[in-house]
């Protein structure tokens, strides 16, 4: 299944501002911290289970917990839980994964070792406890806040709104997209690490008994409870019961927050006396809000409490939208933010794009698209949304069963009845086969068919003009399919980035190093053209160690994007340095004054900064030479503030064989710079020299790290193992129009393009401004339509380009390739006598990026 990640553009946040009220938790030297690995030898401890074969490394850290064979990062140190589910038994996978290299395993069943001669292997009863055990122990070495959130709905926004709002002042861990089961709550806990001050994680259950489980894995600190409804009733006797599973995760909390105006979760609360911060739009609480004003936009908020009186602005008007923000907004003052830092952060929240989206669709109509579940509470919300959406006043809801509700069929469809009624829908087109029930309750018009395929097959004869249409079904029901057929299909210029190849390319990589050996992944330039913070954000997740940047300003940004990695600034400036202490950066030093300049004023400041001091070996662009060392290794000696945190070089020619004796030459010279730091400091720091040539082609270029750029984008610079790796990138536009043309006529500016026979020419929407180089025109690049490629014709404009497709059988509408598998960016670069580098930053940030997984 396919599922697509659109970047979120977030608030520009005004840090300078930042009081003392707000914690700056970030430690400056990330790399003395207590380290939280589990060794192999105390797992069976730890999950309670039984040794049946040894490890051959029993030191061995663990770094990575799968449940699913095909999504292996790295097999050094990865343990495979082993689950025996309803549909899926990875028993059948553990052969699969020892030939990956996995070499730890936690099975639930008796299993033929002679398969895994050499891994450790543990049996325990219950393979999802295991898993959740080791998340637990994790926790258990970190004392953080720790948020928990749970609810009936709303738990993923508030996690993310809450991150976005904090990720400033914090270094947030939270869940990946909506990991809230017994699966998804450890797997999500297990990405704490030291770094992190915060984490903020959700939970979710169906039944009674599954959230002390949970709860032991989170052991949060502060909890918030969203709301009840009734998603998942039928596993519990009343909501009386589902609210008191749902408050087993707040057992041990310091505080709840939670809106006192949902009357049961209030009384439910106060029953057990939980310790409490509670907030109210209608009467006395710990913050007492009130609606002061509402536009077509935004929301005025006036909030009172002890230390607080005045207003905030929020960019929604949905009730929803509403009760949601103030979540966090209480949360954000229990954590001690001013009125005034909370109105600057909760003004800037953006959506997130997981449902209720609205976007365009055929015939001048707007579908809002929730065709994510369908439960009474989540159709509620989804009816006041639509009653806020003003483009049209025709209302037509699209509306499965509704599942899981625990009520009687008569008793729900009346209540879905009196929805539809009050939120004044002029028609209801119900698929399924319960809500026919609805028959009964509802006089409105409306349309009934058995399943989702009978309604797409009947589509042509149903008429949607000049109307919004709420798309709103259970998973089962698909109804992603009416979306598709409905949403008006704009032809863009866009740049699709599949991050599976992305992370095959990273285990490439990876398998040519030693366990132990670190990586800095480069994410300068905009992540070579490819994505900001999205791609920082999965190479955070897949366990990289190090990030570089060009410039402070990028560092920044994906600190403020909840990156908590260790990032380097390969180009700092005397002006970047109140950022770079402000974001924890690590700036590179690499010439005498930068040097003289960053000791003055970590000391001015009475701050610890970490650097990076770069070596000049053959390269001739940047770096201190040999002849420097000495006396800057005297200077750092006697430094208190400035710490090495690195020495480095670049190697010049690490792709070309003619060069490897230069290479040589350059590591020589490397281990002799190397030899002179560590005689004078008296501390251990990181060295690396090899790029992402290096790693495929010198081993003894290696050291401590290596930093992988060009390769992790799918390119092997060196052509030797091109076929290993996969292209992360397709960059892809459309024909707006086809003209046909003789060989008299001429096509673009100055009439360059010239045919030799009755041809079919096709304007394509892609310019130079989009980054597709003006090179490629008349005859030099080549695109790819309907399979076929087809050369540029004329020059290549701004906005446009013209394109021969008298082969390709093409029409108006039809994609185009500029590069992706064929042509690949290597090709393009050949054509114009550069390097891929150069195609991959050129794409323009006016193009869309779309980020995509299998």
């Amino acid at each position: 299944m396919e599922y697509w990640l659109y970047s979120v553009l977030l608030q520009e946040l005004y840090y300078w501002s930042i009081t003392s009220n707000s914690q700056n938790l970030l430690n400056p030297y990330l790399h003395t911290m207590k380290s939280i690995d589990i060794s192999v030898n105390e797992l069976p401890g730890i999950v309670q289970g039984e040794c049946i074969q040894q490890s051959t490394e029993p030191n061995t850290f663990i770094k990575q917990l799968v449940i699913d064979s095909r999504k292996l990062m790295a097999p050094a140190g990865a343990v495979f839980f082993a689950i025996d589910g309803k549909h899926h038994d990875g028993h059948a996978h553990i052969t699969e994964m020892y030939k990956k290299g996995v070499r730890i395993f936690i099975v639930e069943k008796s299993i033929s070792l002679n398969e895994i001669p050499q891994a450790a292997c543990i049996r325990v009863k219950s393979s999802v406890s295991a898993l959740q055990a080791c998340a637990a122990y994790r926790r258990k070495q970190l004392d953080i806040p720790i948020v928990a959130i749970t609810g009936s709905n709303a738990k993923t926004i508030v996690k993310e709104w809450l991150s976005q709002t904090v990720a400033a002042d914090y270094s947030v861990v939270k869940s990946p997209r909506s990991y809230n089961s017994q699966i998804g709550v450890p797997l999500s806990v297990w990405a704490l690490n030291e770094r992190h001050t915060i984490g903020i994680f959700e939970a979710g259950i169906s039944t009674t008994k599954e959230m002390q489980a949970l709860q032991k894995v989170i052991e949060p600190t502060i909890g918030i409870f969203t709301n009840i409804g009734s998603a998942h009733d039928k596993g519990f006797k009343n909501r009386e019961e589902k609210i008191q599973e749902k408050l087993k995760l707040f057992a041990d909390c310091k505080v709840v927050i939670y809106c006192s105006d949902h009357e049961e979760i209030h009384a439910e609360i106060t029953a057990q006396h939980l310790p409490t911060f509670n907030w109210s739009l209608q009467s006395s609480a710990t913050i007492e809000y009130s609606i002061a004003a509402k536009d077509s936009f935004q929301t005025q908020i006036e909030v009172k409490t002890k230390e607080h009186q005045g207003f905030f602005y929020l960019p929604f008007v949905d009730d929803a939208s509403i009760e949601n923000a103030l979540h966090v907004a209480t949360t954000l003052f229990y954590l001690g933010y001013s009125i005034q830092e909370v109105s600057r952060k909760i003004s800037g929240l953006q959506a997130v794009g997981m449902r209720l989206e609205l976007k365009e669709a055929n015939n001048d109509c707007y579908l809002i698209d929730d065709s994510y579940n369908n439960d009474l509470a989540g159709l509620s919300i989804a009816l006041d949304f639509l009653e806020h959406v003003k483009q049209s006043e025709v209302k037509t809801v699209i509306l499965s069963d509704v599942l899981e509700s625990g009520l009687d069929s008569a008793v729900l469809y009346k209540e879905v009845a009196s929805y539809l009624t009050t939120a004044q829908v002029q028609r209801v087109i119900a698929i399924g086969s319960q809500i026919t029930e609805l028959k009964k309750w509802y006089n409105g018009r409306a349309e009934y068919y058995p399943t989702t395929e009978a309604f797409i097959k009947d589509l042509t004869k149903t008429v949607f003009e000049k109307e919004i249409v709420l798309v709103k079904g259970a998973r089962i029901f698909q109804f992603e399919k009416i979306v598709s057929r409905l949403q008006h299909k704009v032809h863009e210029t866009v740049l699709e980035i599949n991050l599976d190849a992305l992370i095959h390319n990273l285990n490439v990589y990876r398998s040519k190093l030693k366990p132990d050996t670190k990586i800095m992944c480069m994410v300068k330039a905009f992540s070579y053209g490819s994505g900001g913070f999205e791609i920082a954000q999965l190479l955070q997740y897949h366990g990289v160690d190090y990030l570089a940047v060009a410039y402070a300003d990028e560092g920044a940004r994906l600190r403020e994007n909840g990156i908590t990695l260790p990032i380097m600034v390969m180009n700092p400036t005397l002006s970047s340095f109140d950022t770079i202490l402000r974001y924890e950066l690590e700036p590179e030093i690499y010439e005498p004054v930068l040097l003289k300049q960053i000791i003055e004023y970590a000391q001015a400041k009475q701050k610890h900064i970490g650097i990076h001091i770069k070596i000049d070996t053959g390269m001739k662009r940047l770096g201190f030479e040999k002849k420097d060392v000495t006396e800057i290794a005297q200077q750092l000696k006697h430094t208190e503030f400035v710490k090495v945190y690195s020495v480095f070089t670049h190697l010049a020619a690490s792709d070309s064989a003619e060069h490897d004796a230069f290479t040589a030459h350059q590591l020589n010279l490397f281990d002799e710079v190397i030899s002179l730091f560590q005689t004078t400091l008296n501390y251990s720091f990181i060295k690396h020299a090899a790029n992402s040539s290096g790693i495929m082609r010198f081993k003894e270029a290696h050291y401590d790290m290596v930093r992988l750029g060009i390769g992790l984008y799918g390119v092997e610079s060196a052509g030797l193992y091109q076929n290993e790796l996969q292209a992360i990138s397709v960059f892809k536009t459309h024909i707006s129009q086809i003209k046909e043309i003789t060989t008299e006529e001429s096509v673009g500016y100055s009439r360059k393009g010239r045919v030799t026979k009755p041809s079919k020419i096709a304007t394509i929407a892609v310019g130079y401004a989009d980054g597709y180089n003006r090179r490629f025109g008349n005859g030099i690049g080549e695109v790819l339509v309907n399979g076929v490629r087809c050369p540029i014709i004329g020059n290549v404009c701004m906005d446009m380009s013209m394109v021969d497709v008298t082969d390709a059988h093409a029409a108006q509408g039809d994609e185009v390739i500029l590069f992706g598998h064929n042509p690949t960016v290597s090709d393009l670069a050949k054509r114009i006598g550069t390097i891929p580098y150069e195609i991959l930053t050129s794409v323009g940030a006016r193009v869309k990026r779309i980020f995509y997984s299998e």
